[in-house]
């Protein structure tokens, strides 16, 4: 028993002076309390970091949703403006055209006035050519009847003279 007692105490020493290693061996291993409160106060300090970080994260990203919000709505706007500026553009374009053609119309309309307006000057100085030949002619109508009208009172004071004597 004596011997059994003292292969257990071996035995029993020898787990302990395992135990006892393997227990200096973690020791070894393990960090020192400061070193480890420090380390925590780290972590703390880098959760809290991480935790702001994913907060700002966050608030860009809402930012960045809000913005691509308003710049698809921007985009719509542009889009809509655009649209009726070219249905505008193409209003004008007609209206355009339309007074083109009217401009068209109204030119040729005008070089045939000034044709005629040309042809009425060519005649008006033909009947001003004949205005001063008829007033010529009456000129000298005049004259003849001026002179016919004084022969006339000539011949009746003659026809006058002759008559009494020719009655006596």
């Amino acid at each position: 028993q004596l011997l059994e007692a003292k292969e257990n105490l071996s035995l029993a020493q020898t787990r302990h002076t395992l135990q006892l290693q393997q227990a200096k061996a973690q020791m070894n291993n393990m960090v020192p309390k400061k070193q480890f409160e420090q380390l925590q106060i780290s972590l703390r300090e880098e959760q809290c970091k991480a935790q702001q970080l994913h907060r700002q994260a966050e608030q860009t990203r809402r930012q960045l949703v809000r913005t691509q919000e308003e710049h698809e709505r921007l985009l719509r706007a542009a889009v809509e403006q655009a649209e009726g500026l070219e249905h505008n553009l193409s209003s004008a374009e007609a209206v355009l055209a339309e007074r083109a053609a009217q401009l068209k119309d109204a030119q040729a309309q005008l070089s045939k006035n000034r044709m005629l307006i040309e042809d009425l000057r060519e005649e008006n100085r033909g009947f001003a050519m004949a205005l001063q030949v008829a007033e010529l002619k009456q000129k000298s109508t005049e004259e003849k009847n001026q002179l016919l009208e004084e022969q006339a009172s000539a011949l009746k004071q003659l026809i006058g003279k002759i008559t009494p004597a020719s009655l006596s």
